[in-house]
């Protein structure tokens, strides 16, 4: 009887992609939205070392917790070609989450390396400083990995040759010349070109730069702008001639910034003469200040993103830390009662309550149908924001002061006749003082009043952090509850007196107030971005009334 012979096939990984991506000049919203995609959901990237900190913030922020050694693999039809991902019918997940590592060596060396990655079921990430093609070791690593026949794409970074003249208020036009003097070049093309130079350089060849320039015909009074950092809220530029390139102390800077250093740009020609009333970038309110945002972790994205409109460079301190309530009785009763219909109104006066709440539904395995002949009240526009991410429109928000105070003045009283229930929930920190619930109760509401989160003070900053808040480093404090009031405090110390306290409301403005600090600014509507535009309202008047405080000495910048 002939045997039967059992077959065993193995499978083997299908090789990973690899990714070009250009960062940029620097400011991350520069960045591609094919850029964005790739990165945030990258497991697996290789990095220039001088790619800014706010683009490598973003690898890996899109990937899913990982739940085990290796992830799920995702069909075609899950991810497709723009979905960041690799689409193969296995993918082997880098283990302990995101992997960024240098890219070390010459460019034969980084191409090997990212092959092999590849060969092992890995989509690989290779993040470059600027554009990628226009970097030659770069573009030797690409001409080495399409030897080696690996899958591979190309995602373009703007050019920080058009971009940073752009943030400078230098327009280009349709001809100009760009050269990288950090290199060899060809001087007598280069002072013979027309329209605006561009020039690549470090500071330490920008003085050769111009001397070359001058010798080979270029008048040494051509006006010139050198940028640094560019397109970030850290730029700096200084107007000079090519004269005035000669004499290294022009680029010296002075206090408290210092001297102007790394990558520089710099932009010559007639098209100098544009700034003054092209300067968008750096002429903005807030431009040059350094603004500390003392909140929880999670919710100073929104208050920092709106400094940064406004040419501030944000650092966030966290003061609260949320953590749940020390028993989880309260809540689910509290929830238990929403099922059974024995709330008329919810109130929700901060995002952490709703956030508070929907994780309790989540235990028990509801959904926003729990709040079915329920009204929903919220304290303010960012926490009715939060209660329409998950589906649900707010009965009342109010129209006009956005505190517990404003939304009394419009809450109705009871009617024993239109109200089928009298009690209101009322889900909040366990620090929350009594003003709410005592002017519900005046208004005929039977209160249940539960801790859905406690607030406990967040570890201490770093000590330079702590030494720039009590001797005047940063330029402005913005103030989001009474909370971070006390807890800044506590963990820090009062700000300098040079610093200028805005505050989002009159019970955090009046907690300021108690611990020494003078209040300069406060919107009428109490939410961050009427916070932040205040504050950027109160910097320009100050500026015009040439009222702006004192310079820092460099010791005190961070």
């Amino acid at each position: 009887m002939e045997r039967e012979r059992k077959m065993t096939t193995r499978r083997k990984h299908k090789p990973g992609r690899i990714t070009f991506v250009g960062s940029g000049p620097g400011d991350p919203g520069l960045l591609t939205t094919r850029a964005r995609i790739v990165l945030t959901n990258a497991a697996l990237a290789f990095t220039d070392p001088d790619v800014p900190e706010a683009v490598l913030a973003l690898i890996g922020t899109e990937l899913p917790p990982a739940s085990g050694p290796e992830a799920p693999a995702k069909s075609d039809s899950d991810a497709g070609p723009d979905a960041g991902g690799t689409t193969t019918d296995a993918t082997v997940a880098v283990p302990n989450g995101v992997d960024v590592r240098p890219a070390l060596g010459d460019p034969a060396e980084v191409a090997k390396i990212l092959v092999n990655e590849a060969r092992s079921g890995v989509d690989v990430v290779r993040l470059v400083s600027g554009d990628p093609l226009s970097v030659d070791a770069v573009l030797a690593e690409v001409t080495a990995v399409a030897r080696a026949q690996a899958h591979f794409e190309i995602v373009p970074g703007l050019p920080a040759t058009t971009a940073v003249p752009t943030y400078a208020g230098l327009p280009l036009g349709s001809a100009h010349t760009v050269a990288d003097v950090r290199g060899d070049v060809d001087w007598a093309a280069l002072a013979a070109a027309p329209g605006p130079l561009i020039l690549h350089a470090t500071s330490s060849h920008l003085s050769d730069a111009a001397r070359t320039l001058i010798e080979y015909g270029l008048t040494d009074t051509t006006p010139c702008v050198v940028t640094a950092n560019g397109t970030t809220c850290q730029q700096r530029s200084v107007e000079t001639t090519l004269a005035g390139l000669l004499d290294k102390a022009t680029l010296a800077g002075s206090e408290p910034a210092g001297p102007l250093a790394g990558p520089l740009v710099a932009t010559i020609g007639k098209t100098v003469a544009n700034r003054a009333k092209l300067n968008w970038w750096e002429s903005r309110a807030l431009y040059g200040w350094t603004v500390l945002v003392p909140r929880t972790k999670d919710q100073a994205g929104e208050m920092s993103d709106r400094l940064v409109g406004h040419g501030a460079l944000p650092i966030e301190v966290p003061t609260i830390a949320v953590e749940p309530p020390r028993s989880p009785a309260q809540m689910e009763r509290a929830v238990k009662g929403l099922v059974d219909g024995r709330f008329q109104w919810v109130v929700f006066t901060s995002t952490n309550a709703v956030r508070a709440v929907w994780e309790k539904f989540n235990e028990f395995g509801l959904d926003a149908r729990a709040f079915s002949g329920v009204k929903i009240a919220c304290v303010g526009q960012a926490t009715a924001d939060r209660v329409r991410a998950f589906g649900i429109n707010p009965e009342l928000v109010p129209s006009g002061e956005q505190s517990s105070l404003g939304l009394l003045d419009e809450f109705p009283p009871y009617d024993d006749i239109f109200d089928p229930v009298n009690r209101v929930l009322l889900p909040r920190a366990d620090i929350a003082t009594e003003t709410l619930a005592e002017g519900l109760r005046e208004r005929g509401w039977e209160i249940e009043d539960v801790t859905a989160y406690r607030t406990v003070r967040a570890a201490p900053p770093p000590a330079q952090t702590r030494e720039m808040i009590k001797t005047g480093g940063f330029d402005a404090v913005c103030f989001t509850s009474s909370s971070t009031v006390r807890n800044l405090v506590g963990i820090a110390g009062k700000p300098h007196a040079r610093t200028i306290v805005a505050c989002i409301g009159p019970k955090t403005a009046e907690t300021a107030a108690e611990f020494g600090l003078r209040v300069d600014v406060q919107p009428e509507t109490a939410a961050v971005g009427p916070l932040v535009e205040a504050l950027a309202e109160h910097a320009a008047r100050l500026r015009a009334e040439g009222a702006l405080p004192p310079p820092r000495k460099k010791s005190r910048r961070r």
